[in-house]
């Protein structure tokens, strides 16, 4: 005999991610108890002994009915759970005895079974939610490797979601780095065998293409049953540690070799600070070494030349006080120096580099630390190096100069022309002032060059860098903007001063006059000028410059030898020099 199929009112229908799963269990396994009583009544009063069997069976089936239904499958598996309390009860039972007078034993285990899935369901639940809101990251794999699992925290640390994680072809070529992929195979197979993983660091790349140092590790997760079912890896960001080690072991290293001759010879017999003192006099770094009562105990002859002290003089057993005021007279600015020293003694770590300004130019960079003693006890006093950098500041300065100035006149040149022109447009913004700019291009500066070659050329563009230097003042800036073009940059300028300025540079170029061999006549150049004003002609230092040329090409075409105004209506203002 088999158990009556369920009408359409005893099937159950379910949605992931509801409550309706756990509900139709409950009230599945009520109506599955009801139809095995009736539907028994009028079938397996006959069968005797019998009966319990059949009862047992029309009741797994009625679960196994709600299992069908089932869209997730831990719930399936919950379901197991009641055939399994279904299963355990006694087949002896005779179905009289099922059909007592209250038939509430039977109710009441199906009820208790509800329970227990309930119970699991919500379990379940709970243990998700707290999976779902870990910092760190969790996921879980097959033994095959592929990814079953990975909660939300992996696109915080990595960019990508778990949608696209569980997407990806081979997840370790995505997310970890190129470097550290092969051991994680390793260890993820290890663990797939059944090992216990150990912790690794290792770096997982992110979208942006960065990468991001975490502690990982691998374990094998099991079934109830004790069957290994896949892997499961735990993730954790250690980033910050990383970089804090690495600037840590930076730090030590840059101490280390600062400190290294110091403390080895200090701590070595006399004949060992007999050398050290040797090594230390030839360097050119002055050092002094001050114990812990604020006494000299050690210097160089580097460190004599540097403060101005006699080679003959001994500085051993003076006090550091002694020592500031013999020095702040060499200094520009003693407080400062003095501040700066105070505040270094006050502190453990060590000193940046600071400069000293000395009243004869020269610039001495100091740098400190506390020198701990070699049986542990303590710091044993406080090593200062100094260092004479006047040279290198000077050949920075050079180097500097050499990049803004033209070689030949030693005028600025067109890069430093457009860094001043955005420093003084955006000065008189803010002022409210007027800038006025001035182009000038030589005339008859070509036939020179081709008769007499580039050198006379060179000649007269050094004699004009050198003539008009000589008009141009304070609030004007002279520039050779390439070949013969130059420019003056006045700033605070009005119309009238900057016609003033261009009438100046007309005149004194027609006044040079250049000889270049003895039985030629002597031959000049003359100028044509450019003039344009901020903010009436142009409102950035691109258009200005462009006005300004305009202006200058103007007053060659009129004639040369002159200079004009550049006009917001396209007209000229020409004047002859």
């Amino acid at each position: 005999m088999t158990a009556p199929e369920p009408t359409p009112s005893d099937k159950i229908v379910t949605r992931p991610g509801d409550g309706s799963a756990v509900r139709a269990i409950n009230a599945a396994l009520v109506t599955g108890a009801a139809a095995a009583v009736a539907g028994g009544t009028a079938v397996v009063l006959s069968l005797g002994t019998m009966g319990g069997v059949i009862l047992v069976a029309l009741a797994a089936g009625a679960a196994a009915a709600i299992a069908n239904h089932l869209c997730a499958r831990r719930l399936r598996s919950d379901a197991g759970f009641v055939i399994g309390g279904l299963q355990s009860l006694p087949l002896d039972q005779k179905v009289q005895e099922v059909q007592g007078a209250d038939g509430g034993d039977l109710r009441q285990a199906f009820e208790s079974a509800a329970a227990g899935v309930t119970r699991l369901a919500e379990q379940e639940s709970l243990m998700r939610a707290v999976a779902d809101s870990a910092h760190g990251v969790e996921a879980l794999f097959d033994l095959e490797g592929r990814l079953l699992w990975v909660n939300p925290s992996v696109e915080r640390l990595t960019g990508y979601s778990p949608a696209e994680c569980l997407a990806a072809e081979d997840l370790v070529t995505l997310l970890v780095h190129a470097n550290d992929q092969r051991y994680v195979r390793t260890q993820a197979k290890a663990a797939a065998s059944g090992g216990e993983g150990v912790d690794q660091e290792l770096r997982l790349r992110n979208r942006a293409g960065g990468s991001t140092w975490v502690l990982c590790h691998w374990r094998p997760f099991c079934s109830g049953e004790g069957r290994q079912e896949g892997v499961r890896l735990s993730l954790v960001a250690i980033q910050a540690r990383k970089e804090a080690e690495y600037r840590f072991l930076e730090t030590v290293a840059e101490l280390r070799r600062a400190q290294a001759l110091s403390e080895h010879y200090l701590a070595r017999s006399a004949d060992e600070r007999q050398r050290m003192s040797a090594l230390l006099n030839v360097i050119r770094l002055g050092i002094l070494f001050m114990d812990r009562d604020h006494r000299v105990q050690y210097y160089n002859q580097a460190l004599s030349q540097i403060w101005g002290y006699e080679e003959d003089e001994n500085l051993l057993g003076v006090r550091d006080v002694v020592l500031q005021s013999r020095i702040v007279r060499l200094i520009r600015q003693p407080e400062v120096y003095l501040e700066h020293v105070r505040r270094v003694v006050a502190e453990a770590q060590v000193s940046e580099p600071f400069e000293i300004e000395f009243v004869d130019g020269r610039i001495i960079t100091d740098k400190s630390t506390v020198v701990e003693g070699a049986d542990g006890h303590g710091a044993i006093g406080r090593v200062w190096i100094y260092e004479d950098v006047t040279e290198a500041r000077e050949t920075s300065r050079k180097l500097v100069e050499l990049a803004e100035r033209d070689p030949l006149t030693n005028l600025y040149n067109r890069r430093r022309f457009h860094e001043e022109v955005e420093r003084v447009l955006a000065d008189a913004t803010r002022r409210g002032d007027e800038v006025g700019l001035v182009v000038l291009d030589l005339d008859g500066f070509k036939p020179i060059n081709d008769r007499y070659g580039h050198q006379a050329g060179d000649e007269v563009l050094v004699t004009l860098a050198r003539e008009l230097g000589r008009i141009v003042r304070r609030n004007e800036m002279f520039f050779r903007l390439g070949g013969d073009e130059f420019a003056i940059l006045a700033s605070d300028a009005s119309e009238a001063a900057l016609s003033e300025l261009a009438k100046r540079v007309v005149d004194k170029t027609a006044a040079l006059s250049f000889r270049f061999a003895d039985d030629d006549d002597p031959v000049g150049v003359t100028a044509s000028l450019g003039l344009a004003l901020y903010p009436r002609h142009a409102r950035d230092g691109e258009r200005l410059m462009a006005a300004a040329d305009a202006a200058m090409y103007r007053a060659k075409v009129v004639g040369r030898n002159r200079w004009a105004m550049a006009d917001g209506s396209s007209m000229s203002r020409v004047a002859g020099g």
